[in-house]
């Protein structure tokens, strides 16, 4: 899989994603996080109504390799979870922006988003190897 990171995204220094959806804010692993983690067997997601927290664990991701903590990139109301990638996995593997998205959330606060990377830096990160 190619390492892409769409512009209209922000991202975290923990390689988790904020952007735009029709249900406020989609949250989700870069493809750079899932290219870490290799063959992704197992997705744990909060309920909808949870509340999140911006650098708080919100789940986790089983591969092959290891379990990973997921972190809020923003606080908010969880309105969506991706029922489709607990059932299977490999969604997030093999499109993480699209049909891998995890949760659908109202933010909080939408200035959160100001303080993530935009996709040029956070290539340079990842691609830096910091």
């Amino acid at each position: 899989m190619a390492l892409t990171f769409p512009a209209e995204l922000r991202y975290a220094d923990s390689h988790e994603y904020a952007g735009p959806s029709d249900e406020g804010i989609k949250v989700g692993i870069s493809a750079f996080a899932v290219d870490q983690l290799g063959d992704i067997v197992f997705v744990e997601l909060p309920e909808v109504g949870a509340s999140i927290e911006k650098g708080s664990s919100f789940g986790t991701v089983e591969s092959v390799k290891a379990v990973e903590e997921m972190y809020a990139p923003v606080s908010g109301t969880v309105v969506a979870a991706n029922q489709a990638v607990i059932d299977t996995p490999e969604l997030l593997q093999n499109d993480p922006y699209q049909e891998g998205w995890l949760l659908k959330i109202t933010p909080a606060d939408p200035s959160q988003m100001e303080q993530l990377m935009d996709a040029t830096s956070y290539s340079a990160k990842v691609e830096g190897g910091s």
